[in-house]
């Protein structure tokens, strides 16, 4: 009998506290009314997909959001019940769940999704600096994230991942620095570190010009003082924005890089899978209502050529790079046009190559990495 594909999961939670000045995800303040309603559509959701995943194994599921943890401990237990009946997980999957520090302190509630299936848990901490965080909206203080910290530790989690955001209103560098001390002094074992991007349509964006945002070179130098640091201390990047101890880097995000398959269940949810990539509507009536099936924002076939144009976006987003065999093979792409333009990047710093002919970004080829992408598109095409 032929082995099942591998299928990762994405559940998104659209209901927080309030909403962040930064923040473009699909999420609306309270909603607690709603709750209960979206949990059972979104069950049922799940349930009535599954049939399509019935040669597929699942080894990661994420719930993200908005702010998961706002659900309590029965409904998302519940949530994770209903897919976990539903598909073939895999007996060591990672279940990830999104929780910011102001929701996540009690090691009861974080016991009692730990007995559920949850095994990784991601907190929204951002800065260390209580003024910082009141000055993007973050409704949490310094002191809740050490007391979430703990309790994730308590109810027996063993992988624990930390959001971190540079580049913050009036931020300094001694300000990142202190930051990312601070985080590192909570042991996770992942870290993912952000630097601050203004969206059209935020808070922020209407008050950009008075925000006292760093410039980019201010952002560039944190970035790579991230990198230095968290490298001496044991983290090691893997990917533009992420870094992890041996053995912790995120499974379910180094899935969406390497073009592998997922389901998204949720408004504003993506998916990728036989051959198809779409989205659901960023509409939460759609999903409680009892129409069907929600409409979508986007959906679109991929040719082999748009494969091999998103396997170099993605790929040189990541420490493992891009590879003409795998262009190739996989994708029907050829390589050799790129060497050249690869090759002045080398030179210049901002690339590096290996024996079996891939190459890879260094840091501050990473900082440059839109724009070789698009340099490298013009040449695959």
């Amino acid at each position: 009998m032929a082995a099942k594909k591998s299928l990762g999961i994405y559940v998104h939670i659209p209901f927080c506290k309030s909403k962040c000045a930064y923040c473009d995800f699909y999420s609306l303040p309270r909603g607690e009314e709603q709750m209960d309603s979206y949990c059972r559509c979104l069950a049922e959701h799940l349930r009535a997909a599954a049939p399509r995943a019935a040669e597929y194994r699942v080894d990661t599921v994420y719930f993200g959001g908005g702010t998961p943890s706002l659900l309590g401990p029965d409904r998302l237990a519940g949530l994770l019940e209903a897919l976990l009946s539903a598909y073939d997980v895999d007996g060591g999957a990672e279940i990830t769940l999104e929780a910011n520090p102001d929701s996540a302190g009690d090691p009861a509630a974080l016991a009692a999704l730990r007995g559920a299936g949850f095994n990784r848990v991601s907190l929204g901490m951002q800065s260390a600096d209580d003024g910082e965080l009141r000055r993007i909206g973050r409704i949490h203080t310094m002191d809740q994230v050490r007391r979430a910290a703990d309790a994730v530790r308590t109810a027996g989690f063993a992988n624990l991942s930390l959001d971190l955001i540079y580049g913050l209103p009036r931020q300094t560098m001694d300000r990142w620095q202190s930051n990312l001390e601070a985080a590192a002094g909570l042991s996770p074992e992942h870290l993912s570190c952000y630097g601050l991007k203004v969206e059209e349509g935020t808070p922020l964006f209407r008050c950009r010009d008075e925000a006292g945002l760093p410039g980019d070179e201010e952002q560039a130098d944190m970035y790579l003082y991230t990198v230095e640091r968290l490298g001496q201390l044991g983290y090691a990047q893997y990917e533009i924005s992420n870094f992890a101890r041996p053995g912790f880097s995120s499974r379910h995000n180094r899935r969406y890089w390497a073009l592998g398959e997922y389901l998204g269940f949720g408004p504003g949810a993506h998916s990728d899978f036989g051959g198809v990539r779409y989205g659901y509507a960023r509409d939460l009536e759609a999903w409680l209502s009892p129409a069907g099936e929600p409409p979508l924002s986007e959906r679109q076939a991929l040719s082999p050529a748009d494969r091999a144009g998103e396997y170099l976006m993605l790929g040189l987003r990541t420490a493992e790079g891009i590879s003409p065999r795998t262009l190739r093979d996989r994708y029907g792409g050829d390589f050799a046009p790129l060497v050249p333009f690869l090759e002045q990047c080398r030179r210049a710093g901002y690339a590096l190559s290996r024996p079996d002919g891939s190459w890879r970004l260094t840091p501050r080829g990473f900082l440059l990495s839109n724009q070789i992408i698009v340099e490298l598109l013009d040449r695959l095409s």
